[in-house]
């Protein structure tokens, strides 16, 4: 793989890679990188790197978030995975995946070329909504393979209970065994782009080939793929890494606008996601942060301060 400098500029550098899944398939991914110091060592407090999984129909655009950690004493990567981010190609459906244990293969190969560059000892791992989810069940299915896990409004369960989640899966199995990348029709909601995107009221610049402001379409294999990975979480995933999990005080998720959607989550229940984080593994921290969005470090100033505050305070402790 090749770096080149990367569509976010400056320190940025990202290149594509080929892995081929457990299935046979070769899918494409990037990796994006915030260029390490060549100077940097253990003398001057790094502790190895950090892999960043972004959430469904997104990709990795938070440069703050980068420094962040690089701050911190670890060199940054994100991964936009395949179907998503740059890692898009026009033959494949936006965000479609049939399983979660395909993204497996190019963290593993991510993980191989950051250790290649000499990162020390193994990743930290952060995921953000859906890349959450996928960060917890890569981490429950290689142990020893991460040093920290860090959950931003993790998608660890749908709305409601397990209850509404049984019933999903109940109705869209048969659709999802025969045809799989089948248009699920459902509400379209932008409430939650409308908050962080420069374009509407937010202060983000987002790429909306990237970014699109309702998502992509929802199809049966993919929310199949999901409701699976929600089941494995609720019969717990024993992960012996300390985890932290992030998530707003707050949810605001109704079909229409509303004042409330600027200070909560507009995507995810909370308070479901906070009760189903404890069957993550031994060690869990879970911070509520009052005002927070969806993904807590776009939120307003003062709100992603606190965020990051928190972050850091828990990096002392098991850092």
């Amino acid at each position: 793989m090749q770096w080149q400098q990367d569509i976010l500029g400056g320190d940025f550098e990202s290149g594509s890679f080929v892995a081929t899944g457990p299935d046979g398939v070769e899918r494409t991914a990037t990796l994006v990188r915030l260029r390490p110091q060549p100077d940097r060592g253990a003398a001057d407090g790094r502790h190895g790197a950090v892999l960043f999984l972004h959430g469904w129909s997104d990709y990795f655009f938070n440069v703050d978030l980068a420094r962040f950690w690089a701050g911190a004493g670890y060199d940054f990567y994100a991964l936009d995975m395949h179907n998503h981010g740059r890692s898009l190609r026009p033959e494949s459906p936006g965000g479609y995946v049939a399983d979660l244990a395909a993204y497996d293969a190019e963290i593993e190969e991510a993980g191989r070329i950051i250790s290649a560059e000499g990162a020390p000892g193994p990743l930290a791992l952060m995921g953000h909504s859906t890349g959450g989810l996928v960060a917890a069940l890569w981490t429950s299915r290689h142990p020893g393979a991460v040093s920290l896990l860090v959950l931003n409004s993790p998608w660890l369960e749908m709305h409601g209970s397990s209850l509404v989640r049984r019933a999903a899966a109940g109705m869209v199995r048969p659709v999802a065994r025969l045809r799989p990348q089948t248009v699920l029709r459902l509400p379209e909601r932008g409430h939650y782009w409308r908050t962080i995107s420069s374009a509407a009221d937010g202060e983000w610049p987002l790429d909306e080939r990237y970014r699109p402001r309702m998502a992509f379409p929802v199809r049966a294999g993919w929310l199949r793929a999901v409701l699976a990975g929600h089941a494995r979480v609720a019969r717990g995933l024993g992960i012996e890494a300390p985890i932290l999990v992030l998530l707003s005080k707050g949810s605001a998720n109704g079909l229409l606008w509303s004042e409330e959607m600027r200070r909560t989550d507009a995507v995810l229940d909370v308070n479901t996601i906070s009760a189903r984080a404890l069957t993550l593994g031994r060690t869990v921290t879970l911070e509520r942060i009052d005002g927070a969005l969806h993904d807590v470090f776009l939120s307003p100033e003062p709100v992603r301060s606190d965020a990051y505050s928190r972050l850091a305070r828990w990096l002392r402790a098991y850092g």
